[in-house]
């Protein structure tokens, strides 16, 4: 864990100073593209509470980044811009959804608890399809973009980057929290022997509910930073491919780092965009380098970068 917490510092001290060294090599759209990563990282880490902690594979988890951007689309449209009231909408929002979801959902395993969570992920997208006020299939442009007590906190793209990190490293300290606290240590044990930990006392169930409910409302504030990066809302941030997405960034990183997520976003997201730039058909090799990346590193990335620690 203090490896991970390093390499976690490090992997922030060194995003941190991209912006103005792109800047000075002309490149300063790439911070544009660092910003999505970031967001990305975000909701994956959200993801590693439940997938890596909890072994709960859930294919359904975008919906809540969808929930945080509508909660921010749809604010905005109605005149209320301020993260102050935009981010409690959203939390609440997706902490009913995945109040609601979860207890069905935690009532099966395996692949019952895929396929249901992959179940409401679609209701819903079909639900914000079928909003044609906020553009339905389609979706729509942001109204606005969010400001905090008035301050446009997301004005510019060096701004927008630094926030976006502040977001994601409060994040981070806030999951590291909870996974070193004895609601961590016992949810990690449910992962491993439900039935034991029932017999110790303490309920698999309520844990694990409580996790998803937390998980849902970190990829929900994601959501509202997605919506005003991309200044568009749309049902395509809650489609089952968005959630296999964010599933392969926490596999490629390592499950259960916490800070393998995070390097598993940025070099998804990175090696995304600049394969798109050298060919049109650049998900074919995207997808086998990712196939082949999870399969062949044990641990993913987190995993490979403390073996070779360990060699040296």
């Amino acid at each position: 864990m203090i490896g991970s917490d390093r390499a976690m510092l490090i992997l922030l001290a060194v995003v941190a100073v991209l912006p103005p060294v792109l800047s000075a090599l002309g490149e300063p759209f790439l911070t544009v593209i660092l910003s999505r990563a970031l967001i990305f990282a975000t909701a994956a880490l959200s993801l590693d509470l439940i997938l890596g902690f909890g072994a709960m594979v859930s294919f359904g988890h975008a919906a809540y980044l969808g929930i945080g951007a509508y909660a921010a689309g749809i604010l905005a449209a109605n005149g209320l811009t301020g993260l102050e009231v935009q981010v409690p909408v959203a939390l609440a929002a997706a902490g009913v959804f995945a109040l609601v979801t979860g207890a069905i959902s935690l009532r099966t395993s395996g692949v019952h608890f895929i396929m249901i969570t992959l179940a409401f992920g679609q209701m819903a997208f079909f639900l914000m399809t079928s909003l044609s006020a906020y553009g339905g299939d389609d979706g729509q442009a942001l109204a606005a973009p969010s400001t905090l007590f008035g301050i446009a906190v997301f004005d510019g793209a060096a701004r927008f980057f630094y926030a976006t990190l502040a977001v994601l490293a409060l994040a981070w300290l806030g999951l590291r929290t909870i996974t070193r606290s004895r609601f961590g240590r016992v949810l990690a044990g449910t992962r491993e022997d439900p039935a034991r930990m029932q017999a110790m006392g303490f309920s698999p169930f309520g844990y694990r509910l409580t996790a998803y409910v937390i998980s849902g409302m970190v990829a929900a504030l994601a959501g509202v930073l997605l919506a005003n990066h991309a200044a568009y809302i749309s049902p395509s941030y809650m489609s089952w491919a968005r959630s296999g997405e964010l599933i392969a960034m926490v596999a490629l990183g390592g499950m259960g780092t916490l800070t393998g997520p995070v390097l598993g976003a940025l070099a998804f997201v990175l090696a995304e965009e600049a394969l798109a730039k050298l060919t049109t058909h650049w998900r074919l090799p995207f997808g086998a380098a990712v196939v082949l990346a999870v399969l062949f590193t044990r641990g993913g990335l987190m995993g490979a970068l403390s073996r070779t620690r360990g060699r040296k």
